[in-house]
């Protein structure tokens, strides 16, 4: 058997495609995306990421483009009444633990932009347009993926029917959307939350110079409730929700769109429409995200409503979780094994994620006016305070795999506040760079902290021990104190953050760093041959 063409093969261009594409082309490895759309979609889709998301777009040296093309979020978000009355008010300002702005808007079609300009300046990493999968298939420790050049007819792309040309793969990624060729091969089902509702998408471009205060907010009014919120800079997004016996193609018309936005005084003298859907959200994931060389991310392993903007966030998670791993096993350094820790971890996870939206749902989509009165009485009861008026989910933490298994904050993701360089501050990623790091809550260096066996550890895990502290001689000194702040209030000596920034895991003292990296080499080396 010849060796691969590739390292990997990622079906899909969409964001998660490129963002898994460029995590795997910094780490070294040969990559080709390969996209059935000759050009890109040129219309607005997703339009929110948090300042976890910001982080991931940090790692891929992406920070000044994206932060180019976002709209950060400076005031709150707010749930109304079909009064007028606030019934939610979460604060959106500001930044993030991530060291992000809390909330970011942004128009797809430029967010794609920036990843594919980011891929194509990469000698290892070919994106392949106007090329369709048609056949996926592993045989003898590689994927043959059969392809076909795809056929433009009025707007509307079909494959050539029959394959013409292959190309093999050690691994191949689905990043190829809801109805994922990748995931059918694989043999995934999908769980079913049967929360299923149909929504008018209408983005915007305003041409009036009208001031929206707040910027994103919700009208939880039985009559129709309404989203609206920033589309990214100069755009703006409405939503509508289908009631019972309303017709979808009816709804879904342009007329119909322009009659649903003259309500908010919004008319083609004072409005450019760019595009209307209609969508039906749902709520679903795959039951396994890996198949010996195959897997799936983003839209091909999981759906959810929109309500709490996870979608597309959800589906970077996935890449950066992936990304650190199959590095790994490609490069030889962990088992294949290792791979099995993405579904087993991104499932719990993302499931907090479904969950969450499906719950904000239910209390958005009541269309009775005595439920919605109960709702509102409750809510303003609640002084619209988040944390006594929603719904109560579970924390959002990683499931069993490359995490300890005790530990509060095992599994959760780690903190990026500043450390002082050179007088200044800086994010701590941009401080360590890539990699996995033990933070040591101690005043002098870790060299002279741990000893020699326990650093050849560390070493052979690729992991960089650093102490941290705000005063003393540390490796990296706490420049607001907002570091020591944290691992006091969390009692900690030791943390040990995974290359995607989750944590591993955690020790309250200096001598329990040893047991922890340990813990995390048994994890990464457990039936390398």
């Amino acid at each position: 058997m010849r060796n691969p063409d590739h390292d990997v093969v990622i079906v899909g261009a969409g964001p998660v495609g490129l963002a898994t594409a460029r995590m795997l082309g910094l780490r070294g490895h040969d990559v080709v995306v390969v996209e059935r759309w000759p050009q890109p979609y040129p219309l607005p889709r997703a339009v929110h990421f948090d300042d976890e998301i910001g982080r991931v777009f940090g790692s891929m040296d992406l920070t000044r483009q994206i932060q180019a093309i976002s709209d950060p979020v400076p005031d709150h978000y707010e749930w109304r009444n079909a009064d007028g009355e606030a019934l939610l008010r979460i604060d959106w300002s500001g930044t993030g633990p991530n060291g992000w702005p809390t909330a970011n808007f942004f128009s797809q079609p430029q967010l794609e932009q920036v990843l594919a300009d980011a891929v194509e300046a990469m000698p290892n990493v070919t994106l392949i347009r106007g090329t369709e999968v048609r056949t996926v298939d592993e045989q003898l420790g590689q994927v043959v993926v059969g392809v076909a050049d795809t056929v433009v007819d009025s707007g509307h792309a079909a494959p050539a029917p029959t394959v013409d040309r292959t190309m093999t793969a050690r691994y191949v990624i689905g990043c190829d959307g809801a109805n994922s060729l990748v995931r059918k091969r694989m043999g995934a089902t999908m769980h079913d939350q049967g929360f299923f509702f149909d929504w008018l998408i209408v983005d915007t471009i305003p041409t009036d110079d009208i001031v929206w205060s707040p910027q994103n907010w919700q009208l939880c009014d039985p009559a129709r409730p309404t989203t609206i919120v920033s589309g990214g800079q100069g755009r703006r997004r409405w939503e509508f929700m289908r009631l019972p016996g309303e017709d979808s193609a009816e709804l879904g018309t342009v007329e119909r769109a322009w009659e649903l936005l003259s309500s908010w005084g919004r008319t083609p003298a004072n409005t450019r429409l760019e595009r209307h859907a209609i969508y039906t959200f749902a709520a679903r994931w795959a039951d396994h995200w890996r198949a010996g060389r195959m897997m799936i991310a983003g839209d091909a392993a999981h759906q959810m409503p929109p309500f709490a903007g996870q979608g597309m966030c959800s589906g970077l998670r996935d890449a950066a979780n992936l990304a650190w791993k199959l590095d790994r096993v490609l490069r030889g350094v962990s088992s294949p094994d290792l791979l099995d820790t993405y579904t087993s971890e991104r499932s719990v996870h993302l499931q907090h994620a479904v969950a969450m939206s499906v719950e904000l749902g239910k209390v958005i989509c009541v269309l009775d006016p005595a439920e919605a009165a109960r709702r509102d009485a409750r809510m303003i009861a609640g002084n619209a305070d988040p944390a006594v008026v929603l719904p109560v989910t579970a924390r959002p933490v990683l499931g069993s795999g490359a995490v300890r298994a005790s530990g509060e904050l095992s599994g959760t993701m780690s903190p990026q506040f500043p450390v002082e360089v050179d007088g200044a501050a800086v994010l701590l990623d941009g401080a360590t760079g890539y990699g996995a790091l033990l933070i040591l809550a101690a005043q002098r260096p870790a060299v002279g902290l741990l000893d020699e066996s326990l650093l050849a550890s560390l070493t052979e895990a690729e992991v960089s021990a650093l102490s941290l502290a705000d005063s003393g001689h540390p490796d990296l000194r706490d420049h607001h104190g907002t570091w020591t702040a944290w691992l006091t209030a969390n009692s900690l000596a030791a943390v040990l953050i995974r290359p995607d920034h989750y944590v591993f895991g955690t020790a309250e003292t200096i001598d329990g760093a040893a047991t922890l990296a340990a813990d995390y080499l048994a994890c990464l080396t457990t039936s390398v041959s």
